[in-house]
């Protein structure tokens, strides 16, 4: 079994999506991991949804809720990360908060919308 990070994280809710498509007259919406393909107005063959679309509807909504967990989560652990720090008086604690960050930011940057 291959694990793939980048397809783990959503960036939409598949319900924002369907209501654009609903509001601007594009029918049938098939989700491919991240990728929307729909059926434009008076079209025969399927196309993605303009990315233009897509960011306008995450500038809309904002984060979902995976994008959520994962920032407080980030958050929490570097709370901690400082606690356990002076506690144990060793820098491993922040160097792990670090890098949790790290993978945080890299997870929430929206690349392909």
């Amino acid at each position: 079994m291959q694990f793939k990070i980048t397809e783990v994280m959503k960036h939409l809710r598949d319900e924002w999506v369907n209501d654009w498509c609903q509001e601007n007259g594009w029918t049938d919406l098939y989700i491919e991991r991240n990728h929307y393909w729909a059926f434009p107005p008076g079209a025969f063959m399927p196309m993605p949804i303009p990315s233009k679309a897509l960011r306008c509807i995450k500038a809309q909504h904002g984060m979902c809720n995976q994008e959520k967990s994962l920032a407080i989560a980030a958050i929490i652990i570097a709370i901690g990360a400082v606690g356990l720090t002076f506690s144990f008086n060793s820098p491993m604690p922040l160097i792990f908060a670090f890098a949790f960050g790290a993978i945080t930011v890299a997870l929430l940057e929206v690349e392909d919308l």
